[in-house]
């Protein structure tokens, strides 16, 4: 039904490549012509100044989940005026003994128009986003959202 590119470029900058001492730091560019300098995390040698990988994969949970509350909105006629989200992400090992990221918590704060749903039909539509979201159906990342109404 869709396609989605993204073009990745990374280039060595170290006179060798000891695990150590290559450099982490990419690129990505996207079709709309959108560059992000990325890198690994920190905790793997990356830049911290660069968005890593597991960033942008809690990034994408975080917005797939507002972008698809805000169109269950928009068709219920439920006015939103500003949403804000502070999504955190962890990484653990999983039976492999390999990391992943096993857990997204989302904590959306959502303003209201005048007529601001009860707290139960709140929690309706972010369950409706999260079984909408195409990103939450992509991923086998436990995803939690936590609403403080």
């Amino acid at each position: 039904m869709a396609e989605h590119i993204a073009e990745i470029s990374w280039q060595r900058e170290t006179a060798g490549f000891a695990y150590d001492d290559y450099n982490r730091t990419h690129e990505w560019r996207f079709d709309n012509g959108a560059v992000v300098k990325a890198a690994a995390a920190p905790a793997f040698l990356g830049d911290p100044a660069c968005v890593d990988p597991e960033e942008a994969f809690v990034a994408s949970i975080a917005s797939c989940h507002m972008l698809t509350f805000l169109a269950i909105c928009a068709r219920k006629r439920i006015i939103v005026d500003m949403y804000k989200d502070h999504a955190t992400g962890v990484m653990t090992k999983n039976d492999a003994g390999k990391l992943w990221v096993s857990g997204v918590t989302l904590r959306p704060r959502v303003t209201f128009s005048d007529d601001a749903p009860l707290a139960d039909e709140q929690q309706k539509l972010h369950h409706m986003a999260h079984k909408e979201c195409f990103i939450a159906n992509s991923v086998m990342t436990e995803i939690i959202t936590h609403l403080d109404i």
